[in-house]
């Protein structure tokens, strides 16, 4: 199958062929789908190597249950729920362990010194550097949102799901998934709009003060770049537009910040899944 005809292919007819022994209709449904996953699992964690992790537990546990689609839903949006459910119930990863309000977080930015880049000496070009440390302070700010209202924004603000899918995805009513976006949209804007110069000139906090903070406590890996590599293009270039997005309002500043991140590649754990495709309980599921 070329790479044309590959990608004209619906979801549905690669379910269908999969679990009727077509082993490479499950590979390829896998490729289609695991970059979405680990770029929702990286925002939600805020960890590259976790996000990975979680990337291949979600994708397995949609294998597993691949059998059970009913096409009642688009699959993406099936594929969400089951990562919504992993998400909320999983055991707190490092970053969550000690996540702070933002109350916390915001003394936090307060105590790390302001320190110059060009003082120091890195391989690594200091935009880059800065960029990585913006980037991580962001995705930081996140974890001070309980775990709900950090999915509800990702999928609904940050992709752009809307409410009608938003709501499948996370089991509740449109109007109650609209509330909880807009609570969630609330607590962020309004932490950024009083502590973050990206948003307001009038705050002092300054991602290229901070960034020699961020990599003396370990935010920023200043050879890994974390954030930066296996780009694949920004947020806002893959989001699918809500039909009535944008018709008669402006991108608010700390969306458009958030959608500039990058889109990443998800690292190739296709090789592990394809042990889980030798077992004898995954054979039997699909007929291999």
């Amino acid at each position: 199958m070329g790479k044309e005809n590959q990608d004209k292919v619906t979801d549905e007819v690669l379910i269908k062929r999969a679990l009727s022994g077509d082993k490479a209709s499950l590979e390829l449904l896998i490729v289609r789908h695991q970059d979405w996953v680990y770029n929702v699992a990286l925002t939600f964690v805020g960890d590259a190597d976790e996000a990975a992790d979680l990337s291949q537990e979600v994708l397995i546990k949609v294998i597993t249950k691949l059998d059970t689609f009913e096409g009642k839903s688009q699959f993406r949006t099936w594929m969400y729920r089951i990562l919504k459910n992993h998400f909320l119930n999983m055991k707190r990863g490092k970053h969550e362990i000690n996540a702070p309000t933002f109350e916390e977080f915001g003394q936090g930015l307060d105590q790390l010194p302001d320190e110059t880049l060009s003082n120091y000496s890195f391989e690594v070009e200091e935009k880059l550097l800065v960029n990585e440390a913006k980037i991580s302070c962001m995705k930081g700010m996140l974890l001070c949102l309980d775990r709900e209202q950090r999915l509800i924004y990702i999928i609904g603000e940050l992709f752009e799901f809307s409410d009608a899918v938003g709501s499948e995805i996370m089991e509740i009513s449109k109007e109650n998934f609209r509330v909880k976006l807009h609570r969630a949209k609330k607590q962020l804007y309004n932490f950024m709009d009083h502590k973050c110069g990206l948003i307001n000139t009038s705050n002092p906090c300054r991602c290229h003060r901070k960034t020699v903070g961020f990599i003396k406590m370990g935010y920023v890996d200043p050879i890994g770049l974390h954030f930066q590599k296996n780009v694949i293009s920004q947020i806002n270039a893959v989001v699918d537009r809500k039909v009535e997005s944008y018709s008669n309002e402006v991108v608010s500043a700390y969306q458009k910040l958030y959608q500039e991140h990058p889109f990443l590649k998800s690292p190739d754990r296709l090789e592990s899944i394809k042990k889980l495709l030798s077992t004898s309980s995954i054979k039997e599921t699909f007929n291999l």
